[in-house]
């Protein structure tokens, strides 16, 4: 499977990774193992935003 292209802009980026959380995954690592995402890139790339990942959320907040 290739790898996922994901949206260029942080904001739109955070919107995507969140609705793919909240419909599709139980944890950011299930769904960078199954999009075949680097999870160190995107958290750093939504930390830009000052956005982190909430494991009891299951959302970046």
């Amino acid at each position: 499977m290739p790898h996922t292209e994901l949206p260029k802009d942080p904001v739109i980026l955070l919107s995507y990774i969140n609705t793919q959380l909240r419909d599709y995954y139980n944890n950011l690592d299930d769904l960078c193992l199954s999009l075949q995402i680097n999870k160190e890139e995107l958290t750093k790339k939504l930390l830009s935003i000052d956005y982190r990942y909430q494991s009891q959320l299951n959302q970046f907040v």
